[in-house]
């Protein structure tokens, strides 16, 4: 079974991002023998009446063999808790695919386009016994957390920003080597499913998570694929 671990709002202005404490944390859970299937970025709602650092979003630790998810929970919540930056409002939610009911799916959804509490989200996921909890602060990132699980759960959200050894692929890349180092499929943006070919990435290649797979969209310009970024 897939399991879902959301964090959001871990961070502030001037400390490490979420992203990086996710990433952290899938390190540590493969070392204690889980087996990490990627860490995925979702974007929400940017509003003047929504606290966050950079860009609001959240991160997603996807796990393939998470079973004893209140294990997992407690490891994650001490992982979180020692790292805790004052000035940040912490949350964590962890789920198996299974159990996210589309209710939590539709919290994700309308966290990307309306201003949701996080009382609505406590009360949301105790109806549906997805494990929530502020770690800190004003425990605001309870809001992004439960959406996170939704939106991972919905198979068709966010992008990975890590993905087997993705990370360590820069500049111009072949389409066969994306294709080996764990894409599901090199894809234009008018539809076309690439075999060969130079894509040029920003950073790192950063594929979108369409259908439960990693499509990492691209166009042509001067000859050569660009990646194309999306959530």
């Amino acid at each position: 079974m897939t399991l879902y671990i959301a964090l959001d709002d871990t961070d502030t202005r001037e400390s490490r991002g979420t992203g990086r404490l996710a990433r952290a944390i899938a390190h540590d859970l493969g070392n204690s023998g889980y087996q990490l299937a990627g860490v995925s970025r979702h974007q929400l709602l940017v509003h003047p009446d929504i606290p966050y650092t950079s860009h609001n979003s959240c991160a997603v630790i996807h796990l393939e063999n998470g079973r004893d998810i209140d294990s997992v929970f407690e490891q994650v919540k001490e992982l979180m808790i020692s790292d805790f930056i004052v000035g940040s409002d912490p949350g964590l939610a962890v789920a198996g695919q299974k159990d996210v009911p589309p209710e939590i799916t539709a919290f994700g959804l309308e966290a990307k386009m309306t201003v949701r509490t996080k009382d609505e989200a406590y009360a949301l996921a105790r109806k549906c016994g997805i494990r929530l909890a502020g770690l800190g602060g004003t425990d605001g990132g309870v809001i992004g957390a439960l959406a996170g699980i939704g939106l991972a759960a919905s198979g068709n959200d966010g992008r990975y920003v890590l993905l087997g050894n993705l990370r360590d692929f820069s500049g111009d890349i072949r389409v066969e080597d994306l294709l080996s180092a764990g894409v599901s499929r090199v894809e234009s943006i008018s539809g076309e499913s690439l075999a060969t070919g130079i894509v040029r990435v920003r950073k790192f290649p950063k594929p979108a998570i369409r259908d439960r797979t990693a499509v990492l969209y691209v166009e042509e310009r001067g000859g050569m694929y660009h990646e194309v970024i999306r959530d």
